[in-house]
């Protein structure tokens, strides 16, 4: 008897987009629990699952996972003969690199702007703070140049091949347009997100 996997998830969160784009490009099968972000009722059924009360959460049996990353680990290690999470330690190594930089660094800067510009507003809790936004301006530019000039002679990220690492910048830079980041000066940055949205995985976890 299979085991169904579920996920909790919402289009407006870039750290479900992740899992989604893992899943779709694995044909991994996912019921999907859809949490909506401002409904108290939502954030309590995920609180059940998650102490952290943030999504997704991949549930399958009594075996509970959350962490985009991790789960997107968890599904490549399912996955016979996929290629985005390599065996090969330095090559693995590598793919993790940029996934733990991308949370460490620029995530927090994205996310920033986009609670400034957009969640304020859609919450009610007042208007955009022009020094919360300077700050995280300043921190987008100073990783989003550290990517951008690696990708210079590059189309990916890791060892010359797509991996969790492209997904993962690609939902994390999602929401740039109504974010307001300042990714215009940024061309290989954007031409990598323009690959990705051409991707078939990336067109069918939109909306």
């Amino acid at each position: 008897m299979t085991t169904t996997r579920q996920l909790y998830s919402s289009p407006l969160s870039s750290n479900a987009r992740r899992t989604l784009l893992c899943a779709a490009h694995l044909g991994v099968d996912l019921e999907i629990i859809p949490v909506s972000l401002g409904e108290q009722a939502s954030r309590a059924k995920v609180a059940a699952v998650n102490p952290n009360g943030k999504i997704p959460v991949l549930v399958e049996g009594d075996f509970v996972l959350w962490e985009s990353n991790a789960i997107n680990q968890y599904l490549c290690e399912l996955t016979p003969g996929q290629t985005l999470l390599p065996a090969a330690p330095k090559a693995r190594a590598d793919v993790n690199r940029w996934l733990y930089w991308l949370t460490a660094h620029l995530s927090p800067a994205c996310g920033g702007l986009n609670f400034e510009h957009f969640v304020k507003k859609a919450l009610g809790r007042g208007e955009a703070d022009p020094n919360a936004i300077a700050a995280h301006s300043a921190e987008f530019h100073r990783f989003a140049k550290v990517v951008d000039q690696h990708l210079a002679k590059r189309q990916w990220l890791a060892n010359d091949a797509l991996s969790l690492a492209d997904f993962s910048l690609a939902a994390t830079l999602m929401h740039s347009a109504r974010g307001q980041y300042p990714i215009e000066p940024y061309e290989h940055l954007r031409a990598h997100v323009a690959r990705i949205h051409e991707l078939p995985a990336w067109r069918t976890t939109e909306g």
